[in-house]
């Protein structure tokens, strides 16, 4: 092996020889929590999606040279917001539902 010859500048290896961005983890973590949120576990795994995202992003702002992956930890933070805010519906029209039928039957009653 040849060494360079002296005060020659040798250029530093590339940080990732592969040659391109590697996908956050956290951002693909964000995706699938994101649609399990919508098929098998709504509350935890909408959760994790929002946390897993929001990391994401952060990671991916903070090293953008090594880090691609934005757009899919969008696509969890919408999920799992969009799952999160269907269940708090679900659960305030369940509250007004139910709360209002027993108004009606204790005004039924004679107690209201």
């Amino acid at each position: 092996m040849e060494q360079p010859p002296a005060g020659a500048v040798v250029p530093a290896p590339p940080a990732n020889p592969a040659g391109g961005r590697q996908t956050s983890g956290l951002a693909i973590v964000s995706l699938v929590a994101g649609i399990l949120g919508w098929v098998m576990a709504p509350f935890i795994a909408s959760v994790v999606a929002v946390v897993c995202g929001h990391l994401a992003r952060g990671e991916i702002r903070r090293d953008p040279a090594r880090l691609e992956g934005d757009g899919i930890a969008v696509a969890g933070l919408v999920l799992g917001y969009a799952n999160l805010l269907l269940a708090a519906a679900v659960v305030v029209v369940a509250v007004l539902f139910f709360g209002g039928l027993l108004g009606l039957l204790a005004f039924g009653a004679g107690l209201g």
